[in-house]
């Protein structure tokens, strides 16, 4: 498989909705390796890298955003390839719903089975990263369907 890379913009009402956990959510589905942040001026970035059809449907998912985002526009454009990168990492996450305040670095590592996940694996996964990651009281405030 011949890896491609791009990097993704964000604009929109994106900020407290879900947004960087759904890209992440994309990552762990079509297993993409990348980053999410969030910029000063309240701007999402991510990049993703694998397979170019896997980041084309991530895209179009991410083009959707989240139940609460609204006007979301994304801009992507094509990302040197880092052959060393094996994890897709949200940087500074927090959960508004959660009351989670605390950032944390969410890292997911890439599967060596390149397979999609459906959707009860990548929640699976997901909350296995959450319940790894999380210490204290904020662990405490997962809900079971997060």
């Amino acid at each position: 498989m011949k890896k491609q890379a791009i990097s993704g913009v964000v604009t929109g009402n994106d900020q407290h909705v879900g947004f960087r956990a759904m890209v992440m959510k994309q990552a762990i589905e079509y297993n993409l390796a990348g980053v999410a942040k969030n910029l000063p001026n309240g701007v999402v970035n991510f990049t993703l890298q694998g397979d170019a059809k896997r980041i084309g449907a991530a895209v179009v998912a991410i083009d959707q955003g989240t139940k609460k985002s609204s006007n979301i526009k994304v801009t992507t454009a094509d990302a040197p390839v880092d052959p060393k990168l094996n994890t897709f990492t949200i940087l500074g996450w927090t959960s508004t719903t959660r009351n989670i305040t605390n950032p944390y670095d969410l890292v997911f590592e890439l599967r060596p089975d390149d397979g999609k996940l459906s959707t009860e694996e990548v929640k699976n996964v997901w909350h296995g990263i959450l319940k790894s990651t999380l210490k204290g009281d904020d662990l405490n405030k997962l809900r079971p369907d997060d």
